[in-house]
C-alpha cells in the first residue's frame, strides 16, 4: 500500500527494519508488501533456477533473485523477484546493488503486488530502460512479457521463449511444470 503521507528516499527505505516485510519506493512513494506464500515461492524458485542455470551455462551475464536492491534514482528502490544483467553491462552491478535497469526483471504475483506489478512497475521498467519485464501470475498460470515499445504485454499460456543473444538457443520454460503443484 503506497504512502502519500511523505515522500521516501532510497536511504529512508535501507533503514528500515528487516522484519519480513518488502520496502520498496517508486517515485518517493513507499510500498511495503508482506513475506510471499508458499505458491509464490514455489513458482519463483522453478523459474530461478531454469534462468540462473541457462545464463551461466553460457556465460551471459548474472542473474540474481530477491532480495537485491535495484536503484533507478534517489527516490526509487525496487527489488524484482529476479533479474538479470547482461554481461556488457554489469558495470551497473556496484558491491551494495544494481544500479540501473536490469536487462530482465520478473515479478512473481501475490494478491498484494498485483497493480503495483502491472501499473507503476511496469511503468517505471519501461520509463527506465529495463529490456523486458515479465508479470508471472501463478493464479492464472500465464506469463506477461513486456517489451519497450510495444503497446500490450505478449500474453504466453503454455510456453515462454527467452533468447538474449541470436547465437544461442533459447531458453525454454514450459509453463505446465512451472505452474504445477
Amino acid at each position: 500500500m503506497p504512502s502519500v503521507d511523505r515522500l521516501f528516499t532510497v536511504d529512508d527505505v535501507r533503514a528500515m527494519p528487516d522484519d519480513g516485510r518488502r520496502y520498496e519506493v517508486i517515485g518517493g512513494e513507499l510500498f511495503v508488501t508482506p513475506a510471499p506464500s508458499p505458491r509464490h515461492q514455489t513458482v519463483l524458485g522453478r523459474m530461478y533456477v531454469a534462468l540462473f542455470t541457462y545464463v551461466e551455462r553460457h556465460r551471459l551475464g548474472r542473474a540474481w533473485v530477491a532480495p537485491l536492491d535495484v536503484v533507478l534514482g534517489p527516490m526509487t528502490l525496487v527489488e524484482p523477484d529476479i533479474l538479470f544483467v547482461g554481461a556488457a553491462r554489469l558495470s551497473v552491478v556496484t558491491e551494495r546493488d544494481v544500479s540501473g535497469a536490469p536487462d530482465l526483471a520478473i515479478e512473481v504475483l501475490s494478491p498484494t503486488t498485483v497493480r503495483t506489478d502491472r501499473g507503476r512497475k511496469r511503468a517505471l521498467y519501461q520509463e527506465q530502460g529495463v529490456g523486458e519485464y515479465w508479470v508471472v501470475d501463478p493464479v492464472e498460470n500465464v506469463v506477461e512479457i513486456w517489451r519497450p515499445g510495444a503497446p500490450a504485454a505478449s500474453v504466453r499460456r503454455d510456453r515462454v521463449l527467452w533468447r538474449p543473444e541470436a547465437t544461442i538457443d533459447p531458453l525454454l520454460i514450459d509453463l505446465a511444470a512451472l505452474f504445477a503443484p
